[in-house]
């Protein structure tokens, strides 16, 4: 018996087919899990790891640095924006039925309505005692009577100018004198009242800078005045009101997102709002960025936004055809904002920015 039982396994009896079995049946199995797919939390790592870096981008958008052609306040300036890629990732994410890279979805999407979803909301409230309009008119406006119609129809009380050119100047102060018996131009920025102005002045917000700018006289320089400062006298006590058209900025190859004139003059306006003893201020203009660049910080430190306060949606302002930004403020000091909105467009390029205040 023991001789047969060891022929038979020298011969690759029983116990030989059955181990040759069990490794065809192996072999089967990994073949099968092999040419399966994935499961759904291994699914989409790309995606899942794009999505950590835009909530990532967002939470962390102050730490951008910007030594490198402002990376940094470039984000900035269009940081709402980053949430359009939440549903691209998301339509990626079901595509590929992929549970971790929507898992990892929930980062930016907390980021982001922490960062803006309160401006998702309508908050505003009837009433105020004074209604104030800002509006860069735009220096190549083709019917800037229009717009000073416009904007008189618009029943602001105190109404602010920006771009103004000399040959339009005429035009706005003749449009407007029936609705504004007081005003005051400061170069290239106005302001009409119907309201007592006092105490008017322009403000430096360093447009000219550099060795030679000290030697030109002020008569030179107040034709290029882009600031200035002067006191509303209101039925609640005066309104220290600040218009300011900040320089332009630049997207370029080479130096990245250009903003050297717009960030000195940000600094020199924040100086000029930190030392104004009036407790109520109102500041009103082209600031060329948005309250998310920390360019600004010197200027948010002191004064909040009205539409951050009180409006209804971002209110962005430019381009006046397809708005993609808001970077013509109404920040305020000491009184409280009931709303905010945008105005319809005029023959600018910018959309007027209105707002309801009260003591």
């Amino acid at each position: 018996m023991t001789q047969v039982d060891t022929a038979e396994t020298e011969q690759g009896g029983p116990g030989r087919a059955d181990a040759d079995a069990g490794t065809w049946r192996a072999d089967i199995r990994r073949l099968i899990r092999a040419g399966a797919p994935p499961g759904p939390w291994k699914r989409g790592p790309v995606l899942a790891a794009l999505a950590l870096l835009l909530g990532l981008i967002m939470l962390l958008h102050a730490q951008i640095p910007n030594r490198i052609g402002n990376l940094g306040s470039l984000v900035e300036t269009l940081l709402p924006w980053f949430g359009l890629f939440i549903p691209v990732l998301l339509a990626g994410a079901l595509w590929r039925r992929s549970a971790l890279a929507v898992a990892a979805l929930l980062l930016p999407v907390v980021v982001w309505l922490n960062l803006f979803g309160g401006l998702l909301s309508d908050k505003s409230h009837p009433g105020g005692d004074l209604t104030v309009v800002s509006h860069n008119v735009g220096a190549a406006n083709p019917d800037p009577a229009g717009t000073a119609h416009d904007l008189a129809a618009s029943g602001a009380d105190v109404l602010a100018l920006q771009e103004l050119t000399q040959q339009a100047r005429g035009t706005y102060e003749k449009e407007l004198a029936k609705a504004y018996p007081y005003h005051t131009v400061q170069g290239t920025v106005g302001l009409w009242s119907k309201l007592p102005l006092s105490d008017t002045r322009p403000v430096d917000i360093q447009m000219d800078a550099g060795p030679l700018a000290a030697t030109k006289p002020a008569h030179v320089k107040m034709t290029y005045n882009r600031a200035l400062r002067t006191t509303v006298a209101t039925d609640h006590g005066p309104l220290a009101v600040y218009v300011a058209h900040l320089g332009s900025v630049r997207v370029n190859p080479k130096a990245g997102f250009w903003t050297a004139h717009r960030d000195r003059g940000a600094q020199a306006l924040g100086k000029a709002v930190a030392a104004e003893q009036n407790e109520r201020v109102v500041l009103l203009g082209d600031l060329n960025g948005t309250m998310d660049d920390r360019a600004f910080a010197g200027i948010t430190s002191r004064l909040r936004s009205a539409q951050d306060a009180a409006g209804d949606g971002f209110g962005f302002s430019w381009p006046a055809k397809f708005p993609m930004a808001r970077i013509d403020q109404i920040l305020v000091r000491g009184v409280e904002p009931k709303s905010s909105w945008v105005l319809p467009a005029t023959g600018s390029d910018h959309l007027p920015v209105a707002a309801r205040i009260s003591w």
